[in-house]
């Protein structure tokens, strides 16, 4: 061992500018908000917690254009085209190119769906008045976030939660050879916890940001509220101790979800966002001062010799890059979006009915090729890289990136710029579990991502 290298600890960083925003995007009561096959009823009828949109601004500079990030408790797009359209109206207005911009979703399953126009379904007008006029929030939000930008660091640090749990259970009844979409008992998940903290030139905490993985499913089919779920009470957490803005990247979750959940008691949500609040709070209060690394001083001789460690001012990078590239999928062999149309006009089973809808969707999105170029993004903020899909993969790919990175701080997150299905790992597709009969890609996608996504990171920061 070499003790002439420095010891030293210190948090991944970013120096720069930033500006944080934040806007209520909480739809009408009465507005279309039926997300899961089992439920009984098709609209909202009351308001558990707002939903709130959240714009971060970040630049190397007064002179450089802004990376947005955007926080939204929002659910998911019914197809690619309808995150495209929303996509190109906001890039108009804010004259923003495609890679400075990162709209990411917390996977609420108790909002409003993000679609087209649907006649057929109660509710559907005010979603659709609602979701022009979420174009219009964001670039308000959006706007705050870069005219109100500050001398700012952004540091990181990993932490811990157990909010999350396996949520593939095989079917207890012995003559089901299936998987149950919930806790597994013997299941090993991913609890890391990333957490940001956003400081001023005084040191002040200006934000924070939670990159945690896992499904905000808590409330299901007998719940008739909107309700950011978990994430809402997350927020409220962190922020009556920091007095500062709480934004929540969601993480690669496809295999996790809260141990306790698929229930009509917002009150469950709310313990679970407090239960990852507070995780959240001891990640904070176990980082080192804004700006400060700690590093070996000298041993004084005592009863025992001891390391005398002492803060060190560091100097943060300032470097904000960002890459987009695409990895090629194979497609499943779906009936075309037709034909599963038809099937769901046949289909007299509400919950099946249900399924139908949401695979027609998914092949409208993708359409009848064979293959679907998945966008990949990653940011480099300054020594962290942020790294993202559309997908919802399983944990082992956040997991395995951080492995292959082990001294890269990595933010891993799920549903950025889009959403479309699932990334089993190519073992479970020999079995009967949802991931795997939800997603249009074939096997192998979820590995073969891994390869992209590894090189994708690789390239940013080699630029």
């Amino acid at each position: 061992m070499n003790t002439n290298e420095p010891r030293r600890f210190q948090h991944a960083s970013f120096a720069g500018r930033i500006g944080i925003a934040r806007i209520d995007i909480t739809p009408p009561v009465g507005v279309y908000s039926r997300n899961w096959g089992a439920a009984k009823h098709d609209v909202a009828d009351s308001i558990h917690r707002p939903l709130s949109l959240t714009a971060l601004a970040l630049s190397s500079s007064e002179d450089q254009p802004p990376l947005v990030l955007i926080d939204a408790d929002l659910g998911w797009w019914k197809t690619p085209a309808t995150f495209t359209a929303f996509q190109q109206r906001l890039q108009e207005q804010l004259s923003l190119e495609p890679d400075q911009l990162i709209f990411a979703l917390t996977h609420t399953h108790a909002g409003p769906p993000l679609m087209q126009a649907d006649d057929s379904l109660p509710g559907s007008d005010l979603l659709q008045q609602w979701m022009t006029s979420l174009v219009d929030q964001t670039v308000a939000a959006v706007r705050q976030a870069c005219g109100t930008m500050f001398a700012a660091r952004l540091e990181w640090h990993m932490g811990t939660c157990t909010l999350a749990t396996v949520r593939d259970l095989p079917d207890p009844d012995p003559e089901k050879d299936r998987y149950l979409c919930g806790y597994d008992p013997d299941g090993e998940p991913d609890d890391t916890l990333v957490l940001g903290r956003i400081t001023d030139e005084l040191g002040a905490i200006r934000g924070t940001l939670v990159n945690y993985a896992c499904h905000p499913t808590t409330l299901a089919a007998e719940n008739t509220a909107i309700s950011p779920d978990y994430v809402g009470a997350m927020r409220e957490t962190i922020e009556s101790v920091t007095s500062a803005p709480a934004m929540f990247l969601l993480g690669m979750c496809g295999d996790l979800a809260p141990r306790y959940q698929y229930v009509g008691d917002p009150e469950v949500a709310d313990r679970h966002g407090r239960q990852l609040g507070f995780a959240a709070l001891a990640t904070l209060n176990d980082m080192e001062p804004s700006g400060r690394s700690l590093a070996f001083s000298h041993a004084l001789e005592s009863g025992a010799p001891l390391a005398i460690w002492e803060y060190q001012p560091i100097k943060a990078p300032t470097v904000l890059r960002t890459l987009r590239s695409t990895v090629t999928l194979p497609l499943k062999d779906w009936p075309s979006a037709d034909e599963l149309e038809r099937q769901r006009l046949k289909c007299t089973d509400r919950a099946l009915e249900e399924r139908l809808r949401r695979r027609r969707d998914i092949r409208r999105g993708i359409g009848d090729g064979q293959t679907f170029d998945l966008p990949i993004v990653a940011w480099q903020l300054g020594d962290a890289v942020l790294v993202g899909s559309c997908c919802e993969p399983y944990s082992y790919l956040q997991q395995e990136l951080r492995r292959r990175f082990k001294d890269r701080t990595l933010i891993c997150m799920n549903l950025i710029n889009g959403s479309i299905g699932y990334l089993p790992p190519a073992d479970l597709y020999d079995a009967d579990v949802y991931p795997v009969w939800q997603t249009p890609f074939g096997r192998g996608c979820l590995e073969t991502t891994l390869e992209a996504m590894t090189g994708v990171i690789n390239d940013v920061l080699s630029r």
